[in-house]
């Protein structure tokens, strides 16, 4: 329901910064049309005529957010590989956002619109990756890249792993041993 009524949109923004707030906090089940619209100052029907279904109100609220990592290589690959995957994980292991993250993995496995989600997320952070790449194999870094989508897998499925299937600590050794293998230096050739 596309509207250009500015108290609809600003309701419609309320709604969503109230969601995104209430899931930090206590993740998707924290996220009700009561709660939303308590946190959000609008009645709950308001949030009825925007979203029916809570879960749609929860992925709308987490695609609408700027998704901040891998945005732009801003220096040589592999410490800003670092510090993207500190990012990442240091954002994960916010309760709310591994309960999130554990449920979208589930949800797109049986529900469409949450698997175009995934879909765009696993899209554009390929893109990024392979932006990144790309700059940094012509600046002689690294070797150029295979296939984008497998290195994106190799860099964050262990991080995934890592911290919602055994509740470990990403160590910066553990990133290191993740950007060598994703990241390798550059063949070099000897001459005779």
């Amino acid at each position: 329901m596309e509207t250009n009524d500015p108290r609809a949109v600003r309701s419609r923004e309320a709604i969503l910064a109230a969601a995104r707030s209430l899931l930090a906090e206590g993740g998707p089940a924290a996220v009700t049309h009561q709660r939303v619209a308590e946190r959000a100052g609008v009645g709950r029907a308001t949030v009825y005529r925007h979203w029916a279904q809570p879960d749609h109100l929860v992925y709308d609220a987490l695609t609408d957010a700027p998704f901040p990592f891998f945005a732009e290589l801003d220096g040589p690959l592999r410490p800003w590989l670092r510090e993207e995957l500190r990012r990442m994980a240091d954002e994960m292991t916010i309760p709310g956002v591994a309960r999130f993250a554990a449920s979208l993995v589930e949800k797109a496995q049986h529900h469409d619109r949450t698997g175009g989600r995934r879909d765009s997320l696993q899209d554009k952070l390929t893109r990024r990756v392979a932006r990144a790449f790309a700059a940094a194999a012509a600046r002689g870094e690294t070797q150029p890249l295979a296939d984008p989508t497998e290195t994106v897998a190799c860099l964050l499925g262990p991080l995934h792993y890592r911290i919602l299937i055994q509740g470990a600590p990403v160590t910066d050794a553990f990133l290191d041993r993740l950007i060598a293998a994703a990241a390798p230096e550059p063949a070099t050739t000897t001459t005779s």
